[in-house]
């Protein structure tokens, strides 16, 4: 196969220190020429439930698609839904969850617009109903649909309520017992009509939503600024920082606990990943530019159960500056971060893409976070292109695998659109040793 990702016994000839467990399987074919695919911001593109795991996907048509498996298995079951997405513009990713009924939900199609949203028709099913409203509130300007799981089978959903530089930060809850949504937060996060903030989320073990985000001043991505935090001990209603002092609603830049102090013109990311263990400890994966510096550096901000620490990965040599408007090309990815303990030991895994080593799926890997050594592996023997990762947070959590989305995909500067043709959309499976 032309895009065939991963070859074990390559891996093994150059001497990589095998998983346990690695595996790819081919789903079908998917757009490719841009980024839409395979952007970071995907929560969830794929999604896993009792034994189930789900995918979804823009097909060349740019035709919502989705497909199913049990887990373990290799053969795929693939669906085209009766719905289409503006699949040229980058922003309007897919985002997939299964609620602890099994109803899988799904939101798609979003820049600026209303809400397109639909579940199946009934659990573990690929058969989807209309598009229906939420809650009707706040739902004509919706951008960056993203759904996560709570430990009693209900569901966050997060999306940006306004535009680029101007826009609030909306979230949804819904109760699986009444099958109804209902708004946490109009407008949790506030740009005060001069900014917004580009977030990340993740939900811990004993329930605790940690909340990450950059500021920006406008919709150049060169006015990204600063790393904040909040989270939230009673499902999102309200907010704390790692401190324990409450928040006062709407968080505004003048309230938000600042965990990083970044300038603007750092070459700093927005919309990268979060993470939060066993322990309830935070963890931000992004990249910047050290001041006096060239070179833009990995960088993993995280709460080590007394105080805020940055980890610079400082492996990359090639320089490279963020301006500008729309999607864009960038010769590296914005990172997924996973922790775990070990032997007492806290490990972390950054998994990334980067023109330095070819455009391959790679991860670096500290065993002992006490430690500052990174050992970098390539998962993948060809290019992904403009590929970003994003993962079944599900599947993590309950076993410990790692299941990504693969994809080769195109993007051209500034929202642009390659004419190329559809590629094999994959999964990559791996467990650490």
């Amino acid at each position: 196969m032309k895009y065939f990702l991963c070859r074990i016994w390559l891996l093994l000839l150059i001497g990589y220190a095998m998983p346990s467990y690695s595996q790819l399987t081919t789903v079908g074919e998917g757009w490719a020429g841009n980024s839409v695919n395979a952007v970071i911001f995907r929560k969830n593109s794929i999604a896993s439930w009792a034994g189930k795991q789900y995918i979804a996907y823009y097909d060349q048509q740019k035709q919502v698609v989705l497909g199913t498996r049990k887990l373990g298995q290799q053969r795929w079951t693939v669906k085209k839904t009766p719905y289409y997405g503006h699949a040229e513009d980058a922003h309007r990713s897919i985002s997939l969850i299964v609620d602890g009924d099994g109803y899988l939900h799904l939101s798609w199609d979003h820049h600026g617009n209303a809400l397109t949203y639909a579940k199946s028709l009934k659990p573990g099913s690929l058969d989807l109903g209309p598009k229906i409203s939420m809650t009707g509130l706040k739902e004509t300007n919706v951008t960056y649909p993203e759904f996560y799981t709570l430990a009693d089978g209900n569901l966050l959903f997060l999306y940006r309520d306004g535009a680029s530089g101007n826009g609030n930060l909306m979230m949804n809850h819904y109760d699986v017992k009444t099958k109804t949504w209902k708004q946490v937060q109009d407008g949790l996060i506030s740009g005060e009509g001069k900014r917004n903030a580009y977030w990340q989320m993740a939900v811990d073990a004993r329930g605790t939503i940690h909340l990450s985000w950059v500021w920006r001043e406008s919709a150049d991505v060169a006015s990204n600024h600063d790393m904040a935090y909040a989270r939230s001990k009673d499902g999102g209603q309200t907010w704390e920082k790692s401190t324990g002092e409450k928040y006062a609603l709407p968080i505004t830049l003048a309230t938000a606990e600042c965990v990083r102090k970044i300038p603007q013109q750092s070459e700093l990311i927005n919309q990268t990943s979060m993470f939060a263990d066993a322990q309830g400890r935070p963890f931000i994966a992004t990249y910047w530019r050290e001041p006096g510096e060239t070179v833009p550096q990995y960088q993993v901000i995280y709460h080590d159960g007394t105080s805020w620490q940055t980890a610079n990965l400082g492996f990359r040599k090639t320089p490279f500056s963020l301006s500008g408007v729309g999607t864009k090309s960038i010769p590296v990815s914005r990172p997924q971060i996973l922790a775990w303990e070990k032997k007492g030991k806290l490990a972390m895994a950054l998994i990334f893409r980067d023109q330095e080593r070819g455009e391959k799926v790679s991860v670096a890997i500290n065993t002992d976070l006490k430690q500052a050594k990174w050992e970098v592996r390539d998962l993948t023997t060809e290019s992904v292109g403009s590929w970003e990762p994003s993962y079944d947070t599900e599947l993590w959590k309950n076993k410990g695998i790692l299941n990504l989305y693969i994809q080769k995909v195109v993007q051209v500067d500034g929202e642009g659109k390659a004419e190329v043709g559809p590629t094999p959309v994959q999964v990559l499976s791996y467990q650490f040793n």
